[in-house]
């Protein structure tokens, strides 16, 4: 799906049940998407990514607030 140029690794632990819910995700965008294999990479990206659009939009909003 996606190439790993520019692309860096990230080492981290997570808990066993927080791994579970990653591969149910996983498997979840693997049954509704229709881009091929998707990888826990790819998945983490996309949620990084919708998160980091939503907290943008909400500090957008506290700075409009006087």
């Amino acid at each position: 799906m996606l190439s790993n140029q520019g692309k860096m690794q990230l080492n981290v632990r997570i808990d066993p049940e927080t791994s579970e819910k990653l591969d149910e995700i996983v498997e979840y965008y693997q049954e509704n998407t229709k881009i091929g294999r998707v990888y826990k990479g790819d998945v983490l990206t996309d949620i990084i990514l919708k998160s980091y659009d939503v907290m943008q939009k909400q500090k957008a909003i506290k700075k409009r607030k006087y």
